[in-house]
């Protein structure tokens, strides 16, 4: 296989008397079409996963976004029926698995929830139901019963000077689209700020001193990644990164 494989990030849904580990189909299409990389789906099962060693034979991680939210108890903030819903299985299993690619160098792209997922597995904090702070704009989806309106592109984002995602879709600003309610807050440890929005939310982030691909948005890029420029960049780019380390990982396995 000359395809890099990347773990896909699952929520865990109750329909038809099942559970099931899913994720949506738009991330899995991006990955395949747009960063010519192979996704295998990681199930949700927590401690039951061993993370080290499915890492060991994966070239990159895929954190989507959901319609659950981060549970507060693990930022130290507080659960409430508004800012749900929550999915502690996810949780438990997508935070030691950022932690963990992280601290190995594998590449790493997270969005929306994602984006959320890794800041807390490295010791940052959220804010929720931003919508209701003052200074902040309402950054959830239209209510809409058609995708391509929840996910139209809605505002601007201004890219950080220096940044990785600059080095990707350049420095201007970009329209993008907008389906969260939550925010980050404090930063994790070695996270850096690549872009905001006009109200100060931050869009994007960065582990400036990963030793490959570690990017993490707010909007959805993978939603328009066949026919939007700067979404396409951020999946290419990110198949490039998985591509590179798939390279490097299987030259160590390679008898002397």
């Amino acid at each position: 296989m000359t395809r890099p494989l990347v773990l896909v990030t699952a929520d865990v849904k109750h329909m038809d008397n099942y559970v099931w580990h899913a994720a949506p189909s738009t991330y899995l299409t991006a990955l395949t079409r747009c960063a010519g990389a192979t996704p295998v789906i990681l199930p949700s099962l927590g401690s039951e996963i061993e993370i080290d060693a499915i890492l060991g034979d994966v070239d990159g991680v895929l954190a989507t976004g959901s319609r659950s939210n981060v549970h507060p108890d693990l930022y130290g903030g507080e659960a409430t029926e508004a800012n749900g819903p929550y999915d502690p299985a996810r949780d438990s299993t997508t935070l030691p698995l950022l932690k963990r690619a992280v601290e190995r160098g594998i590449p790493v792209f997270a969005i929306c929830r994602g984006m959320q997922e890794l800041n807390v597995a490295l010791g940052g904090t959220l804010l929720a139901e931003i919508q209701n702070l003052d200074g902040r704009s309402d950054h959830r989806a239209p209510a809409s019963d058609s995708q391509d309106e929840r996910f139209k592109i809605a505002h601007p984002v201004v890219i950080e000077a220096g940044s990785r995602i600059g080095r990707v879709i350049g420095t201007d600003p970009v329209r993008v689209n907008s389906l969260h309610r939550q925010a980050l807050g404090t930063l994790g440890d070695r996270l850096q700020v690549e872009a905001r929005a006009e109200d100060g939310t931050i869009e994007a982030v960065s582990v400036p001193d990963a030793p490959g691909y570690l990017v993490a948005t707010q909007w959805h890029p993978e939603y328009w990644a066949e026919t939007d420029s700067p979404s396409r960049r951020l999946f290419e780019a990110f198949g490039d990164a998985a591509s590179a380390y798939r390279k490097q990982r299987l030259a160590t396995l390679l008898p002397a």
